[in-house]
Formats: C-alpha cells, sequence, structure tokens
C-alpha cells in the first residue's frame, strides 16, 4: 500500500483552521468581513470570557438562502468567485471559502439566517466540523453565527491563548479600527453586560474618529484629506488612480512601537511592510529613529492593482506597481506634515493611541499582558498603549456626548479680546512673526509672537537650516567645498574600506574630494565648507557607518538626507553659545524659511509654544 493518502475534510478543516482561526480575534474578523461583504449597515458583536465561551455576530446583511447556507460549510465554497479571472480583481473582504468550514470545525457552530426574498430562515448547528442538525426557523433578515467552547477539539490550540484580557483587547482593537473604516454603519461590541463599543453611522471619518479617541487625540492628529493621483501605466488604457486619506500624528507625538498605525486597503485592514516603510520614509528626518506616529490611513485603488491573495488570513497585499503606491504613499503623508507645519505644545499633551474611554475595555487593557511589538497578522491586532487615568471607570454614550465646560473666575481686571485667545492649534509658520527676547543657559532662545510664548533650540534650528541648505547644494550639485591646505589621512577598516569603494560617488557629490592613499587609508583633500576641520574625520566615519547599516535597504535619496544631517549637525551652532539679538533674529528667520522647521534631521523638536490661551488658562483669566 503506497505513503501517500488524501487528507479527509475534517483533518483539512483543522489544518485550514490553524492558518485562519489562531485566535478569538480571528475568528471576529472573519465572520465581521463576511458581515461587511453582505452589505450590513447594523452590526453587533457579543462576547463572554474573552471569545472562548461565546463569540456572536448578528447582522442585518442579505442572508442566506436555505441551500446556499449549508453549501457555505463546504471548504472553498463562496459566492464571491465564479472565475480565474476573478482573482485578479478582488473587491470584497473575504474570498477564500475557507472561513466557515475552518471555524465550524473547532468549535460549536450555529448559523441562523434569511434571505430578504425567503418568508423564513434556516438555522444550522454544527459540532467539530460535523452537522448535527437543519431546520426551518422564523427569523428577521440578516445572519446569527454563534461560536461556543472554541477550540474545545483543539486543546493544543486552546492552551496558547493569552490571558482573558489581551484577548479581549485584540477583539476590541479589530472590531473598533474596523468601525472607522465604515463610518456609515453601526457597530456594537459587548462583553457579557459591558458595552465596549457602540457607535452609530456618521457622514465622514472625521466624526468617527471623534466618536472612538474624543476630542483630545483628535486635537492631536492632522487630516490627509483627500489625496489622490491619476498614473497612465498603460497609454492605450484609463490612467490607473490612487486615493489616500485618513489620519497620521504631528511628528512630536511618538511611540516606541507600531502598534498605533492602522492600514487599510480597499476597506481591507492589514499589515503590509511596503506601506510601513512608506510611512517610515515620510517621517524620516522628522521623528527620531526607532520611533513611530500614530496612523490611520485608507489607500483605495482600483481592484485589479492590488493581490489579496497572497496570505491565508489576508494580512498582506501585494500592489502590481509596488514603487508607484510606495511614493504615492510616503510623498502624499509627507507633503502634508509639511504644509501644516504643527508646533509641538509647550505643555505635554496626551499621546493619541488606540485609546477608548470604556469601562470594561480599559480595565482590560490595564490588566492585558504586554504585546510583541512587531505583528505580521491582522488576528495580531495590537492592544492599544494608552492607559486611562486612575480612578473609577465611566460609561460613555456616543449619540450625548456633552461639551466640557470650564470653570470661570470672576475678572476684575479687564477682559481679554477674542482675536488674542486665538486657536490652541499653533503652526510654525507663525515664526516669520516672531520676536526674540533673549536666551535661557545660551541654549534656548526665547521669543514672543502674537499667539504666545516660544522657546526655541539654537543647535537644532541651526541645524535645520544647514541640512535643507546642504540638500539643496547636492541636489544641484553645486556643494560649497573648501580645499585643505594639508590633505587629511584617514585609516578605515576593512569594513569602511568596502563601504567607502560603494559610496565614493556620493561622497564627491556631497562635496569630499578624497582618493585612496595606500592599503585601508584614503587621503581627503577638499571637504564642504560648512564642516569644521576638526570634525571631518568624524562626520566621514558617521556616513560611512550610515552607509554599512543603511543604503543596503533606504533609498539613495534617505542616504543623501543622512550625509546632510551629518554635516549640517557638526556645523550647527552648539549649545553654551552666547547669541546677540542680530544672530537670534537671524537664526528665527531663516528657520521660519525652511521647508520643514518642525524637527531637527534626527527628529528632535526645534520650538515649544506655549499659546495664549494657555497662559490665560493658567493664570484663571478664562
Amino acid at each position: 500500500m503506497g505513503r501517500i493518502r488524501v487528507l479527509s475534510d475534517n483533518i483539512a478543516n483543522k489544518i485550514a483552521a490553524g492558518e485562519v482561526v489562531e485566535r478569538p480575534a480571528s475568528v471576529v474578523k472573519e465572520l465581521l468581513e463576511n458581515s461587511l461583504d453582505a452589505g450590513a449597515t447594523d452590526i453587533r458583536i457579543d462576547v463572554e470570557n474573552a471569545g472562548r465561551r461565546l463569540l456572536r455576530i448578528t447582522d442585518d446583511g442579505c442572508g442566506m438562502l436555505r441551500d446556499d447556507a449549508l453549501l457555505a460549510f463546504e471548504r472553498h465554497a463562496t459566492s464571491k468567485l465564479h472565475e480565474v479571472k476573478d482573482l485578479d480583481a478582488i473587491a470584497t473582504l473575504g474570498f477564500r471559502g475557507e472561513a466557515l468550514p475552518s471555524i465550524a470545525s473547532v468549535c460549536r457552530l450555529t448559523l441562523e439566517t434569511r434571505a430578504e426574498d425567503e418568508s423564513t430562515g434556516t438555522r444550522i448547528e454544527i459540532a467539530g466540523g460535523k452537522m448535527l442538525s437543519c431546520e426551518e426557523i422564523g427569523a428577521v433578515r440578516g445572519t446569527v453565527i454563534t461560536v461556543r467552547d472554541l477550540f474545545y477539539n483543539v486543546p493544543a490550540r486552546k492552551k496558547f491563548l493569552r490571558s482573558e484580557q489581551t484577548e479581549l483587547a485584540h477583539i476590541a482593537s479589530l472590531v473598533t479600527h474596523y468601525s472607522l473604516a465604515h463610518p456609515a454603519k453601526s457597530f456594537e461590541l459587548r462583553n457579557g453586560a459591558a458595552n465596549l463599543l457602540n457607535v452609530t453611522p456618521v457622514d465622514t471619518l472625521r466624526e468617527r474618529v471623534f466618536q472612538v479617541f474624543g476630542t483630545q487625540t483628535l486635537d492631536e492628529l492632522i487630516d490627509l484629506g483627500v489625496i489622490e493621483k491619476a498614473v497612465p501605466f498603460d497609454p492605450e488604457a484609463d490612467p490607473v488612480r490612487f486615493r489616500l486619506e485618513g489620519f497620521v500624528s504631528r511628528p512630536q507625538v511618538q511611540k516606541n512601537n507600531r502598534n498605533s498605525i492602522f492600514i487599510f486597503v480597499n476597506g481591507r485592514l492589514i499589515r503590509d511592510r511596503l506601506l510601513l516603510h512608506a510611512l517610515s520614509a515620510a517621517y524620516f528626518n522628522l521623528m527620531p529613529a526607532g520611533c513611530f506616529p500614530f496612523a490611520l490611513v485608507f489607500l483605495t485603488c482600483d481592484a485589479g492593482q492590488v493581490d489579496v491573495n497572497v496570505h491565508p488570513a489576508k494580512t498582506e497585499v501585494r500592489f502590481h506597481h509596488q514603487t508607484v503606491v510606495h511614493d504615492f504613499v510616503r510623498d502624499g503623508i509627507r507633503d502634508r506634515l509639511i504644509a501644516t507645519r504643527p508646533a509641538p505644545a509647550f505643555a505635554p499633551s496626551v499621546q493619541p493611541a488606540a485609546y477608548m474611554p470604556f469601562s470594561e475595555f480599559t480595565q482590560a487593557l490595564q490588566d492585558a499582558e504586554p504585546v510583541v511589538p512587531e505583528i505580521t497578522d491582522v488576528s495580531e491586532a495590537p492592544v492599544f498603549s494608552l492607559r486611562p487615568e486612575p480612578g473609577p471607570p465611566a460609561r460613555f454614550d456616543f449619540t450625548t456626548l456633552p461639551e466640557p465646560t470650564v470653570a470661570k473666575v470672576p475678572d476684575t481686571h479687564g477682559t481679554f479680546p477674542p482675536e488674542v485667545l486665538g486657536d490652541n492649534t499653533a503652526s510654525l509658520t507663525s515664526l516669520q512673526d516672531l520676536r526674540a527676547l533673549g536666551q535661557l543657559h545660551n541654549s534656548f532662545i526665547l521669543a514672543v509672537g502674537r499667539d504666545g510664548l516660544w522657546i526655541i533650540d539654537q543647535h537644532v534650528a541651526h541645524e535645520r537650516i544647514l541640512f535643507e541648505k546642504v540638500l539643496r547644494q547636492m541636489a544641484a550639485g553645486r556643494v560649497e567645498v573648501q580645499s585643505l591646505l594639508m590633505p587629511v589621512v584617514i585609516d578605515l577598516t576593512a569594513g569602511q574600506q568596502i563601504e567607502y569603494a560603494r559610496i565614493a560617488g556620493e561622497l564627491a557629490a556631497a562635496g569630499f574630494e578624497t582618493e585612496p592613499f595606500g592599503n585601508r587609508t584614503i587621503a581627503v583633500k577638499a571637504a564642504p565648507a560648512a564642516v569644521p576641520p576638526g570634525c571631518l574625520e568624524q562626520v566621514l566615519f558617521e556616513i560611512l557607518e550610515i552607509a554599512e547599516k543603511e543604503l543596503r535597504s533606504v533609498s539613495l535619496e534617505a542616504f543623501r538626507r543622512g550625509v546632510a544631517a551629518s554635516i549640517a549637525c557638526r556645523a550647527a551652532i552648539k549649545i553654551n553659545m552666547p547669541l546677540d539679538a542680530t544672530k537670534m533674529d537671524w537664526l528665527i528667520r531663516e528657520l521660519a524659511a525652511t521647508d520643514y522647521p518642525m524637527a531637527c534631521p534626527h527628529g528632535r523638536p526645534i520650538a515649544l509654544q506655549y499659546s495664549t490661551k494657555e497662559i490665560l488658562k493658567a493664570f484663571h483669566r478664562i
């Protein structure tokens, strides 16, 4: 007898379940996507014991006919694909036909459904992949799927589940961010008797962000608006259109992992390395290395431009024109950041994260186990990082949020006109109107403007000015060069010698005139005029280190930015350096003229603003 045999459907379904159903949140994801594909506008998720005991998804979608309901539990049975060519342009969230049979093979499942053109519904019970009953019932239009005792017949998988708080947080994260992708729909998430999420339909994404995150977080975000681009890939066909919208945080809002980044492609929540890299590239030189922003980004394109059939859980995609998509996302976000020039507030503000003020959910976050920062699967939906303030939990109804009230102290010394109060959201375009008052510890410039008090770090301000100047000179091929009276001879390690050979042309473009000078030695005959003579060797070593660490993984443009940043840092005004009024005013004017005065090339903030409104509040004037 041969050794190769065909697996039974039961074993095949359990293997598929291992790919698709990793935890309760995986079940929620698959069923939630089915509800959205069915056109549901009102979706409710009920959970008990973080999904181990019960998961129930109720929707008002199109429902299923009796025969379709029976067929849905066969492997690879789907209503969303008919021909092979359909794989080239998948517009639905689900399509594989594996979700229901895979889920049903590892739980006790009940399906109740009714299509609009049927007078009665269908109820099907399945346990461990085996059908127990199928009967006719009275039901409203839509579908209810109840999953009980998840992994009851797969104890090895069950023991790998995390704590109840952690599993609940994964579910809450997933549901919340799908609610953000569909602001025109209702979503309700209940854990036992506690209501974790209850959002009603709204007209705009901004309103949904307010519902979920609140005013304070919304104020810390930059609205991307609608960014569109049409690319004529084929001269004989219509241009391919790409659309980007959503919200990103200001550069001063910095996370230590990517858990606050949520990217949707055609409404599908994904974890895509290309888009994550594009987002990081948008913040390059605007945020310190190792820090990440908050981002809620929606990319829309023709379904034929993206392949979603590259991962069993549909959490990764592949674009047909990857470079175009990468640069479109990077440039769109970066241009918006540069245009808004958001100023860091002097008073510390809450950094936005996927935080929701739901009573039971916030407690779950407090008790949740740590989550691995790098996630490659949406089933590993991030546990929210921002913890609530101490005190008794509050319950929120998003339809009745009151406006906050502020207690006012009677003013007996006159009032300030409305234009003085201004808007609490400052922009660094105000720099051009500032007047320097003096220095703090010969390191920070104190300046005043109509919108309040400013503190400017003189070193990083000059660093930004020089950085952009060097970049412009490099792009134009006209770097200011200073010839050295005597060549500087520098010894290199074997690794540095290899990197030097690879980047010799880029060194020349940056203004360094060098040549080999024996074994593992180079002679420097000229250098950029901005580099102080005593820093020449250090700057070159820094550039070689950039090449060794980054040139193989980042673009040539990013490498040149690294070179310019190293030159600017060494040439910039230092701290503990007295400046007269003329130099301070010059520095402020030059900073105001830069493209991006918010951060130095290494991502540190340049200026902090203490608004007039905040000052008046501190003195109880308003």
